[in-house]
């Protein structure tokens, strides 16, 4: 099955690398990530204090199929229930992800056979998401490594996040005629200033210390010493939220790496702030246009490449999310799903990307003029009983 993460970072990699070697390497995950990883694609174990899920495919950085979905919230239901588990650890397996994403392919051929998959896959991970958020037990999440759409959400809605230094983490969707779910509408928008508005119009990366600067990650720890700092969690007596806490800023304390490296989107933030406070991508253009400078002459180039509908919905969710609740947001983001599944983008998205791969796809309409405010406003629409309520 070819998934989610590999769309996102062959999309990823094509708008923000050159190197043809680079890309080249994770289209091989497409032909292979059917296979299964041995001891099973997620690992669910009890250690000392702990319940520690590990994600395990890392041959195909560790993307979530909808067995891994379902495996995940049911273990973290019986958890919170269990008195002997104090807190939950989640953590990719190799070295190179923490999780790239969820099945898109899958998905986008399931979509277009009219199967059960487009409304199980989306309303099951959005649910796990919420479960991750309302969790009872403390959720320390490792994000070391590739961090992008599904693995953004069984992560960035716990109570504790950890960068490292090889942390990457990007929303890259609207670049694939989707738009940043999982929660998208509700963290990005509460980013500081427009930053989160930033990140999902354009699909921009941030790594290392700037996962925790952005406000994406609590707390940032060496690499190296991730397996330490997991044992001095597993061994804690009492694991409450103020002592994994303190764990956590004592690593997060220790750690020098970047410390005087400044946030690399702060000379930017002004204009960051100023152009994506717009209410419309046309204005959003306009001001990059304006600015004229280096950095908002190639965020205009990015855009540019990215689908109108993703564009013009993303920015909608983004506004309406900001004073929603995280449930609400979901709901939204379903109602976004389900009608992204019916629409030319997605799967243009899909076929310039993962079956042609002449990275040119080819958007309907290919004009934000031509996306009137009136068909944005049919993505938005409830769903009757067909509607994600949590």
């Amino acid at each position: 099955m070819i998934t989610h993460m590999t769309v996102l970072t062959v999309f990823f990699l094509c708008f923000r690398f050159s190197s043809s070697k680079r890309t080249s390497i994770i289209l091989q995950h497409l032909s292979t990530s059917g296979r299964a990883e041995a001891g099973g694609a997620v690992l669910l174990d009890r250690k000392g204090c702990a319940g520690v899920i590990t994600l395990n495919r890392p041959k195909f950085l560790n993307a979530l199929t909808l067995p891994m979905v379902q495996q995940i919230y049911q273990q973290i239901k019986k958890w919170e229930q269990d008195p002997e588990t104090g807190l939950i650890i989640i953590k990719g397996a190799g070295g190179k992800a923490f999780c790239a994403g969820g099945d898109i392919r899958a998905i986008s051929e399931a979509a277009k056979a009219k199967q059960e998959l487009t409304r199980v896959f989306f309303r099951e991970e959005y649910t796990l998401n919420n479960a991750i958020a309302s969790c009872q037990k403390p959720y320390v999440a490792l994000i070391d490594g590739i961090t992008m759409g599904g693995g953004v959400g069984v992560s960035v809605h716990g109570q504790f996040r950890v960068a490292t230094e090889k942390s990457l983490f990007a929303m890259p969707e609207t670049g694939i005629g989707l738009f940043p779910d999982v929660g998208g509408g509700y963290f990005l928008p509460r980013l500081q200033g427009k930053l989160g508005y930033f990140l999902g119009l354009t699909g921009f990366r941030l790594k290392g210390r700037d996962v925790y600067r952005a406000g994406i990650a609590t707390h940032f720890v060496d690499s190296g010493k991730l397996p330490m700092l997991e044992e001095d969690l597993l061994a804690l007596k009492s694991p409450s939220k103020e002592n994994i806490a303190k764990v956590l800023g004592t690593y997060h304390t220790e750690s020098k790496i970047d410390q005087d490296k400044p946030f690399i989107l702060e000379e930017h933030m002004d204009k960051i702030n100023r152009c994506f406070s717009a209410n419309t991508v046309e204005e959003i253009i306009e001001n990059l246009q304006q600015d004229g400078s280096p950095f908002a002459l190639e965020q205009l180039q990015v855009i540019n490449k990215m689908s109108p509908t993703s564009l013009k919905i993303t920015l909608r969710q983004l506004t309406e999310g900001a004073s929603k609740t995280l449930q609400e947001v979901f709901t939204m983001e379903y109602r976004l799903s389900q009608m992204c599944m019916g629409h030319h983008d997605f799967h243009e998205g899909v076929r310039a990307v993962l079956i042609d791969k002449d990275q040119s796809p080819r958007w309907k309409p290919a004009d934000l003029k031509e996306m009137t405010d009136e068909e944005v406003d049919n993505y938005f629409k409830p769903l009757g009983s067909s509607d994600l309520i949590l």
